[in-house]
């Protein structure tokens, strides 16, 4: 299930790897693909796999990311004058027929720093999404793990589907905009009845655009792309570091390459026992309770909503439903309807850093002035990460593949197809859960009503006897992937392979928090080997009073 995405039929159900075929020299599809229902054997095949395996892959220095990729600046050179090199991987368009046809996936890297004797091999990571471009993410994001470099290649990539490895499209002229559905119909009839018919002329779009690639775009083909960027990179084991839906992917990486895991760390852990159902209820919990301790914090600074957390949650929900009804005006000829405001406080709750922001915003909000929160919803749309909204390009097809292919990937993952029946007969468990944030995930499962694309399962397959120790970060306020999922990970995975870490922290994931204690274990198994002691927890800063 996806995680690391803001709330709004996409963006909240949200945040590793995983590949396929070992590769071995001398047994083709065969080695550990039969039992995932690989054909294999074939002489072509054997000939085909030799050949991507030795592909030799030509670095050069990286230019500005494509449109499709999110569009900015071509990264700078690291602090030490390293430059960021990128590189194309041809890989088989479905593993189960690596004879036929090839895609290319995009690849990043920066060379390790330290010293070439100490180097460990490459550190591949993943961001989560599903949908978000690695070789657009990790630039931006390396100052975070400029500690790791020292023994590593930090590598990362477009997996297939994504960016400029074989981006998914499903724009069409016919399609209306998104932003004229809403996200969470309560009318009983043309509210939702529109939702219904945007998801499947999406779904339509999707075929229509993209239909040679949308059967194999899937987390199980993109762990088989990981197992083969190992080999082609010149590693005998996969080091990994995977967030939110990374961690999916990485769990699926141990299931089907148990031998080839080497040290991975898995930090924000998605629950693998969990249909898309499950999770959107799952998630509805989550940013309940990340908003109640938001909300506790804006009563302790004594903020215009409340007295206490209770009557800031209060004043917020009536406040989303009077905006559903009557939205505001912003200056910019735009609009905070009840869809947006969830958006903005979903994104905040990605990162506490943001919640005095979301302060503001919700005062303004108040006193019917919609203009910081609708800023804010804009700034905080990717993954709650922040990202250039301002793009030229927003009525072309030039622009961010982000949201199609979360919803591909997702789709093909997940074999649910719910209907409206379905949601209307949850609805109150979800908003039981979540009054504010439950009806908008609730009716997100209607996504992949109409695809294509039969899913593959109900929940990925994670279990992986014999792997190494995997370390799982699991933060206890975390709204996209409640702390509960890492326990589950870890009895999924198997006795000794899932180790887990505790942070009793806000926000969306653990490690990019800063919080040093989370750093340093992170850092002791990655560099050293050393896995942090059972039961250890590492608690937040907590944000200073006042600020």
């Amino acid at each position: 299930m996806p995680t690391a995405r803001a709330i709004s039929t996409a963006v909240l159900l949200s945040t590793a790897i995983l590949l396929a075929s070992s590769l071995t020299a001398c047994a083709p599809a065969a080695q550990d693909g039969d039992r995932h229902g690989d054909t294999g054997g074939a002489t072509t095949d054997a000939q085909a796999l030799t050949s991507l395996r030795n592909q030799s892959l030509s670095w050069r220095n990286c230019p500005a990311p494509s449109p499709v990729q999110g569009g900015g600046e071509a990264p700078g050179a690291l602090p030490d004058g390293t430059r960021w090199q990128c590189a194309t991987l041809r890989t088989p368009l479905d593993w189960k027929n690596p004879s036929g046809k090839t895609m290319d996936l995009a690849l990043i890297r920066a060379r390790a720093s330290g010293d070439p004797d100490e180097r460990i091999g490459s550190l591949l990571f993943n961001f989560g999404g599903p949908g978000g471009s690695g070789v657009a993410t990790l630039p931006g994001l390396a100052p975070d793990y400029e500690k790791l470099r020292t023994r590593y290649d930090l590598v990362s990539f477009d997996p297939r589907g994504v960016g400029n490895s074989n981006g998914v499209r499903c724009l069409d002229a016919g399609l209306p905009d998104e932003e004229e559905i809403d996200n969470t119909p309560d009318d009983g009839g043309d509210e939702t009845n529109a939702l219904v018919r945007f998801n499947r002329e999406t779904a339509a779009a999707c075929k229509k655009n993209s239909g040679d690639v949308l059967p194999y775009v899937g987390t199980t083909q993109a762990a088989r792309d990981m197992d083969l960027m190992r080999q082609v990179l010149g590693d005998d084991r996969l080091h990994y570091f995977g967030i939110s839906y990374g961690t999916e992917l990485g769990g699926v990486y141990a299931h089907l390459f148990p031998e080839h895991v080497g040290r991975a760390v898995l930090d924000g852990v998605v629950d693998p026992t969990h249909d898309l159902m499950e999770e959107a209820l799952a998630q509805a919990g989550g940013f309940q309770l990340a908003f109640e301790h938001f909300a506790a914090w804006c009563a302790r600074q004594g903020c215009t909503l409340g007295d206490d957390a209770e009557d800031i949650v209060d004043l917020t929900v009536g406040l989303e439903e009077a905006l559903d009804d009557t939205p505001l005006a912003t200056p910019d000829g735009g609009e905070l309807d009840g869809d947006a405001l969830v958006d903005a406080i979903s994104g905040a709750l990605y990162r506490q850093d943001y919640w005095p922001a979301l302060r503001v915003g919700l005062e303004a909000a108040a006193d019917d002035n919609g203009e910081v929160l609708h800023d804010l919803a804009e700034a905080l749309g990717q993954h709650g990460r922040g990202g250039d909204t301002d793009d030229d390009s927003d009525d072309s097809d030039e622009q961010s593949n982000e949201d199609d292919a979360f919803r591909a990937i997702t789709c093909d993952d997940s074999s649910s197809r719910y209907t409206v029946a379905d949601v209307l007969s949850r609805l109150p468990d979800f908003l039981e859960a979540s009054p504010l944030f439950g009806p908008g995930l609730a009716w997100s499962t209607l996504s992949c009503d109409g695809w294509p694309v039969p899913g593959a399962a109900r929940h990925p397959e994670v279990s992986a006897p014999g792997a190494p120790p995997v370390l799982l970060v699991g933060n206890t306020g975390d709204p996209a992937t409640p702390y509960e999922g890492a326990a589950r990970m870890a009895e999924r995975l198997g006795e000794k392979v899932g180790v887990e870490l505790t942070y009793e922290g806000e926000g969306h994931g653990a490690y990019d928090s800063g919080n040093t204690c989370v750093q340093n274990a992170v850092n002791a198994y990655l560099l050293n080997g050393t896995l942090p002691e059972p039961g250890t927890t590492c608690k937040a800063d907590p944000l200073p009073e006042g600020k």
